[in-house]
């Protein structure tokens, strides 16, 4: 009898890493979630858990790494599967794939944290079906990953949503932004440290009446109207702590709509740009899509 093969996921984020053991979307066997603290030690404990459920499972046949970025992600670059220049200190320039390709003896497949949520969201959450979509997550920072014809964008490097730059809303002419790169690019203005240094509090702590509510939607509707610009996508989905606040979601489409004034075609925003579809595990079941492709 065949044996199902055996995955190794790892969503690699910034604050944390997010490690599963599958066979298939309906067979995850373990999880865990460690710290993201320096390289050495959180590599070094996820060679350990899957160690561990090597012995209990046996080999594996694939790893899968979702990661934060930016990444190498070019097959012919002596580079391939490093964390490339990262405000993240201690980890620019990491190798990511050595060290699980090295202990596990196999494939590992490998892209940018938002690859691999928007390729899991296209093959089992909300973008099934659509032959264009773009997962944004807008948390820490801000990062997009888009689908088209089933391959995920890549390019000279990856797509970096977040370092946009957008017009400035009339209310938000002062603050010079959190970015180190780019000050005031969409990161630098819209994500949670942004927010938290502009107003001294998350969104949702701030009242229902504060202006940061609009500003905010605003430089998340502009996002929207570039993705529909390049890409016309048929689906963007918008996840991360900061889209955890009430109303933002629903602010985001109405100005989204309103910018747009009819031009794209896409009367129904609210079919466009929605939630994400898997519960908080696009991430991880991203990893698990790369680390399937990676067995073809």
């Amino acid at each position: 009898m065949t044996r199902s093969p055996l995955l190794g996921c790892i969503e690699a984020g910034g604050t944390k890493f997010v490690l599963g053991v599958a066979r298939d979307i309906n067979t995850m066997l373990q999880t865990a979630t460690i710290p993201t603290t320096d390289p050495q030690e959180t590599i070094g404990t996820a060679i350990e858990f899957f160690a561990a459920a090597q012995a209990e499972w046996g080999p594996f046949d694939a790893f899968g790494i979702a990661s934060f970025g930016p990444v190498d992600l070019d097959r012919a670059s002596p580079h391939w599967g490093h964390i490339g220049e990262t405000p993240k200190a201690g980890w620019s320039g990491i190798d990511l794939v050595g060290p699980f390709a090295q202990a596990f003896g196999c494939r590992v497949g490998f892209d940018t944290d938002v690859n691999g949520a928007i390729l899991a969201e296209t093959m089992w959450g909300a973008a099934v079906g659509t032959d264009v979509a773009i997962y944004v997550t807008v948390g820490t920072g801000i990062g997009g990953g888009a689908m088209v014809e089933d391959r995920p964008v890549h390019g000279s490097c990856h797509p970096e949503m977040g370092h946009m730059l957008p017009r400035r809303h009339p209310d938000d002419r002062d603050f010079a932004g959190v970015c180190p790169f780019h000050g005031d690019c969409l990161e630098g203005l819209a994500s949670g440290p942004a927010i938290a240094a502009r107003w001294g509090a998350s969104l949702s702590e701030l009242a229902a009446d504060h202006p940061a509510h609009e500003i905010i939607a605003d430089y998340l509707a502009q996002l929207v109207i570039a993705q529909q610009a390049i890409l016309s996508p048929r689906r963007i989905i918008l996840g991360g702590g900061v889209l955890g606040t009430p109303g933002l979601l629903e602010r985001v489409r109405q100005r989204a709509a309103r910018l747009a004034n009819g031009y794209f075609g896409a009367d129904d925003y609210a079919t466009l740009i929605v939630r994400p579809g898997l519960n908080g595990r696009s991430g991880l079941l991203g990893a698990m899509a790369l680390a399937q492709r990676a067995r073809r």
